[in-house]
């Protein structure tokens, strides 16, 4: 099968570089086609922003060819890519409008206010995204504000924004040696709350993204975004930490974090076990104490989750009722920090699950792998096909073959064998004749003639004058 409608995504995470294409039925439901997580970013993604461009487009076109490989010979014209880096980040922004003793709030109206806030530009920003905005009239918020009397419109937007490196890079350094076009530029934790969070979760969740370079934390509250801030600490800092602290390769200090790791102090007994480890230019194992490690991974970790509370205290809900938290991403696999997160922010914490109805197919799968959510996220969020339509080829021109001008023939003048048409025979005969008539008559004149001299000369000779 050759698929030619499709949305195809890519997510530059910190430790790996996915890309997917999926398919929307009539009802906004996505089949994932295909997908591929095997390109590692850590060489040149640090905390969610690209930092070098050469080798994150030589990843980009790597991944696009194993997605066409498994795609029947399908080809990716174009793709949305999803980002998370460390400068995003909220703000608000307001635009009012007086209307008058006798105003209403017309469709004009709105245009006008939504024109005016997408031509703000804050300094030294680039806006990413805008939320739909809560409406204000005469100071009384009102959710559908078409067709009410007022004389004072206010609109709250809430602008995602970033570093304007972020898009910049992007759309020309990345775009320029991938030779695909940028569908659009989507910020990935945005996208990721759609996927997970239900319109009744939105009534009061947390939603946590614990990656390995950065941690996101995307607040809503009475169905709409609060706030969305990016931590710069990631779970890679916990690998680091233990590469340092115990002088292992990399390999085995994320084998240790994920197989022995805790974000909670361990009680003295748990703490007293031996586990091997494998020291970096040593060939012999040795042992140490789970305690000892576990220093290294709780203390990091209570810094993160730290911070991410700290981001839910700016925004003035930390202690607010009925909030839920949901933890998401490579880190959120840590031991234990599900309890971590649920003790300092004493709130139920949950782990996330595909929203009933948007994907068809395996969810749990993609609820349980990390790796790929955001991906799905993304995927839901595309609306452009992304599938490469081949230019139909012109039909050919036909050749202008120019009209034969009308030769009007000459009367042919007949040749010694050459055939003459019976009326130009008679003519001819008819002049043969006129000329053998013409021709005997002056014969005949011409014999009178001589005829008459003879005989005048012939009387001479005999007349008798002449004697």
């Amino acid at each position: 099968m050759t698929y030619t409608d499709f949305i195809a995504v890519i997510d530059l995470g910190t430790s790996h570089i996915v890309g997917m294409v999926g398919k929307k039925n009539e009802n906004g439901v996505l089949s994932i086609i295909a997908y591929d997580n095997t390109e590692k970013s850590d060489g040149c993604i640090r905390r969610g922003c690209v930092y070098n461009v050469e080798e994150t487009a030589n990843k980009i076109n790597r991944v696009v060819l194993k997605l066409e490989n498994k795609m029947d010979g399908a080809k990716i014209a174009k793709i949305y890519i999803g980002v998370g880096g460390k400068s995003i980040r909220t703000l608000d922004h307001t635009v009012s409008k007086i209307l008058g003793a006798e105003g209403e709030v017309t469709p004009a109206v709105l245009q006008e206010l939504d024109k005016e806030c997408r031509n703000y530009h804050p300094a030294m920003l680039d806006i990413l995204d805008i939320t739909s905005p809560v409406y204000l009239l005469d100071g009384k918020e009102e959710n559908e504000p078409l067709g009410i009397s007022c004389s004072r419109i206010e609109a709250h937007y809430k602008l995602i924004v970033g570093q304007p490196a972020i898009r910049r890079t992007i759309l020309t350094n990345i775009a320029e040696r991938i030779k695909l076009q940028v569908a659009g530029v989507l910020v990935s934790p945005l996208a990721l709350a759609e996927l997970v969070l239900t319109p009744t979760d939105k009534q009061g969740a947390v939603l946590i993204d614990f990656g390995a370079g950065v941690t996101s934390v995307t607040i809503y509250k009475n169905g709409r975004l609060k706030a969305l801030t990016v931590v710069p600490l990631g779970a890679n800092l916990i690998t680091r930490d233990i590469i340092k602290g115990l002088n292992v390769p990399e390999s085995e200090a994320e084998r240790l974090k994920r197989t022995f790791g805790s974000a909670l102090p361990l009680d003295r007994e748990k703490g007293q076990q031996k586990i091997d480890i494998n020291k970096t230019g040593d060939y012999r194992m040795q042992e140490i104490t789970l305690s000892e490690l576990n220093e290294i991974v709780e203390a990091r970790s209570r810094e993160i989750v730290e911070n991410a509370y700290a981001r839910l205290e700016d925004a003035n809900v930390a202690k607010a009722a009925g909030f839920k938290a949901v933890i998401a991403g490579s880190g959120a696999a840590l031991n234990n920090l599900r309890e971590a997160v649920s003790q300092r922010f004493n709130m139920e914490v949950h782990y996330p699950s595909v929203r009933k109805g948007a994907v068809d197919g395996n969810v749990e799968m993609i609820a349980n792998n990390p790796e790929i959510t955001t991906a799905v996220a993304l995927l839901l969020q595309g609306h452009e096909n992304c599938a490469y339509k081949p230019e139909p080829k012109p039909e050919p021109k036909k050749p202008i073959i120019p009209e034969e001008p009308k030769i009007i023939p000459e009367e042919p003048v007949p040749g010694p064998y050459q055939e003459v048409e019976p009326n130009t025979k008679k003519q001819e005969n008819k002049a043969k004749e006129e000329r053998q008539k013409t021709e005997t008559a002056e014969k005949e004149n011409w014999f009178k003639k001589w005829k008459k001299k003879i005989d005048t000369t012939a009387g001479d000779l005999f007349n008798d004058n002449n004697l």
